[in-house]
């Protein structure tokens, strides 16, 4: 049952990191208008059961006052609200707090902000520093979120003298990942990544959706079109072993992809969500209605 949406306001954003699952970018086009965001609202509302919605991107804040209505329609409707943001708009203390106000009047308690050299660089820390010291103003809780460039660390294999290289950092790879930052990292048989191991496909609690309908399982994996289909009756109906992607994933994780497409390979890969990305930009043309946006893929 699900209890969480996740509105990707917009696929815009003034970053174009390298571990971005969207391909977000200045020039990326996708972004919700208000009507929409109150038509899915009102559909999640006869669904029942959703209990938290997340304003995401992209970068959100680029359209701010969408994201305020968005949250008050979600308030009226019983819901609560988080949010995700680079905090780009932290020039200082005493701005920030003008950022928060109106959202800690609209009864956000918290806010998550991605802060992290893949950001700024040299520069990070400051921005988030300048929110938690507003949010402190406001009675609001600023949450960092920080994710590293992938690095190569030696861990100790359990009850054994050998060692074995490993990531580190906290990246996925999908999107942009999958192609920036892969070079130079340990890989594993593709034949050994026989689950995912973050989504649950079988009964999700949570979903992404986008402007163009997309009811996101895993960034680019959809469940279906909400415009076309409304949201309850996807969410009631969705049966994921007789899904054409998340069925085979559900079997035998991405190798099971693979291996009931045909789709050519590599023998090695950084990590499952390495080959399930690449695994399903190569069916993208077989099954559009599930694999999209091709923003997604960075195929616009």
């Amino acid at each position: 049952m699900l209890t969480g949406i996740h509105f990707l306001t917009t696929y815009a954003c003034n970053f174009e990191c390298d571990h971005c699952f969207l391909w977000c970018s200045p020039g990326a086009r996708g972004t919700f208008t208000a009507g929409q965001v109150r038509a899915i609202l009102d559909e999640a509302a006869r669904l029942g059961g959703i209990e938290m919605v997340f304003f995401e991107g992209g970068e959100p804040f680029l359209y701010y006052p969408l994201v305020l209505e968005g949250i008050r329609l979600a308030r009226d409707r019983g819901m609560a609200c988080g949010i995700v943001t680079s905090a780009y708009w932290a020039t200082s203390a005493e701005d920030a707090a003008l950022w928060l106000r109106p959202l800690a009047a609209l009864g956000v308690k918290s806010i998550n902000l991605s802060d992290d050299e893949l950001h700024y660089g040299e520069d990070r820390g400051a921005h988030a520093a300048r929110v938690a010291e507003a949010a402190r103003g406001v009675g609001m809780e600023a949450k960092v979120m920080c994710t590293e460039r992938p690095t190569v660390v030696v861990r100790a294999a359990d009850g054994a003298a050998a060692a074995t290289p490993a990531i580190a950092g906290g990246v996925m790879f999908r999107g942009r990942a999958a192609e920036k930052l892969v070079a130079g990292l340990p890989r594993r048989p593709w034949t050994d990544m026989v689950r995912c191991p973050h989504e649950d496909l079988r009964a999700p609690r949570r979903v992404h959706v986008d402007s163009y309908g997309h009811v996101h399982l895993c960034q680019g994996l959809s469940m279906g079109n909400l415009w076309k289909v409304p949201l309850a009756e996807l969410a009631r109906s969705y049966d994921g072993p007789s899904h054409p992607i998340a069925g085979p994933l559900l079997v035998g994780g991405p190798a099971q992809l693979v291996r009931e497409y045909d789709v050519p390979h590599e023998e090695a890969y950084v990590d499952e969500c390495h080959l399930c990305y690449l695994a399903r930009r190569a069916l993208i043309e077989r099954f559009p209605e599930h694999l999209a946006p091709r923003q997604a893929y960075g195929l616009t």
